[in-house]
């Protein structure tokens, strides 16, 4: 089945809270959410493991895959659908070896430098940010902008999501840019209605 990736939700533990992990999710999913990235800075491997299997279990049947943020072990032990690294969290080529070619495997790119020295074959989509500068990641590198965003595409040879600081009234440009969609954390996470809020990025 091929990677939609309309829209693209990474979730947050505290913005997650105020209604729980699993019922954000399921009604993000509701609302148009097309990929669910599981992301925790500071959960063990073994409760990142227990979350994504209760992910896992509540987004069967929906067709909406799987996806863990850096933790190659929490992947594999989980039964994930993927992995998604970023630029200083191993070997992508290690990672599909582990992964099998079945999985999805993603990678953080911030600029062309990054981008020319990725290897397109072990690899299935790229996330572009940060488009904005954003208070859910800390130290993050230097905001593309839109431009900068639709350079990055342009050079790109996999299809990407734009991420950083990104709400619904940006998801015309995002698109507009040569991205497949945005990736949104608390535009989502950290909404009273999650499905209200996934389907803004539709309207």
């Amino acid at each position: 089945m091929p990677l939609d990736l309309s829209l693209y939700l990474v979730t947050d533990p505290e913005l997650c809270a105020r209604h729980g992990l699993v019922e954000t999710v399921v009604a993000a999913v509701r609302g148009g959410v097309t990929v669910v990235q599981l992301r925790d800075k500071h959960a063990s491997d073994d409760e990142m493991i227990a979350q994504a299997r209760r992910l896992k279990a509540a987004l069967a049947g929906s067709g909406v895959p799987l996806i863990v943020n850096d933790r190659l072990t929490v992947a594999l032990e989980s039964g994930a659908d993927g992995l998604h690294m970023g630029q200083d969290d191993g070997d992508v080529a290690a990672a599909r070896a582990a992964l099998g070619e079945s999985a999805i495997l993603g990678l953080s790119v911030q600029n062309h430098e990054q981008l020319s020295r990725l290897d397109p074959a072990a690899l299935d989509y790229l996330g572009f940010g940060p488009v904005f500068a954003t208070s859910t990641k800390r130290n993050h590198a230097t905001p593309l902008g839109f431009d900068g965003l639709a350079a990055l595409v342009a050079a790109s040879p996999l299809p990407a999501v734009a991420i950083g600081g990104l709400k619904a009234e940006h998801a015309a440009a995002v698109r507009a840019a040569g991205v497949k969609g945005p990736a949104v954390v608390s535009a989502i996470c950290g909404q009273s209605d999650a499905e209200a809020a996934a389907r803004a990025f539709f309207a």
